[in-house]
């Protein structure tokens, strides 16, 4: 499929996925985004569907672009998360900043390994282990009360370090089956 065509769906399915809250709006109080949230949603939505479809095409099996898929999955929903209810606190909490170190290490190891198998295997397993450092961080840093909510920090952390790990051990697979 060309890079237009591509773009061109790319573009169809974040139209498609913005209508749900806009539909959803007419017939519930309980969804109420305003102009800034569809933007925002949609410049996440086709950012990361365009990240999908530019890293995707450079693998030449379907584990590399399965972890891509997972990688970008991950990223998505991180970025996501933290800017509709934060995972350390809520929202406004600042050390739901250092989640930005988790897609941060994702990217620069993509870059460092110039998107090859083995390198995205390093640079995904490397973002699950800044994903579980991160609340260690944030509770260095401003020492919250141990509670249940912390318990829910170490659990959300822990299934998101899991995911970027699945992508890690897709991309480790598919340098193994281009070797």
């Amino acid at each position: 499929m060309t890079l237009t065509k591509s773009l061109t769906r790319l573009a169809l399915a974040t139209a498609g996925l913005l209508l749900i809250p806009l539909v959803a709006m007419q017939f519930t109080k309980e969804v109420n985004w305003t102009l800034s949230d569809f933007i925002v949603m949609g410049v996440l939505l086709f950012g990361a569907g365009l990240t999908y479809v530019l890293v995707a095409r450079l693998g030449s099996n379907g584990s590399y672009r399965l972890g891509a898929g997972v990688a970008v999955a991950a990223g998505l929903l991180l970025v996501w998360g933290n800017l509709a209810v934060g995972f350390i606190g809520n929202e406004d909490n600042p050390a739901n900043l250092l989640y930005g170190a988790v897609l941060l290490v994702a990217a620069v190891g993509a870059l460092v390994a110039r998107f090859r198998a083995p390198g995205m295997a390093r640079a995904m397993f490397g973002a699950a282990l800044t994903q579980v450092a991160v609340p260690l961080v944030a509770a260095a840093i401003w020492r919250p009360e141990l509670n249940l909510g912390m318990l829910y920090v170490v659990a959300l952390n822990t299934i998101f370090a899991g995911i970027w790990a699945v992508a890690g051990w897709l991309f480790r697979r598919a340098g193994r089956v281009d070797a």
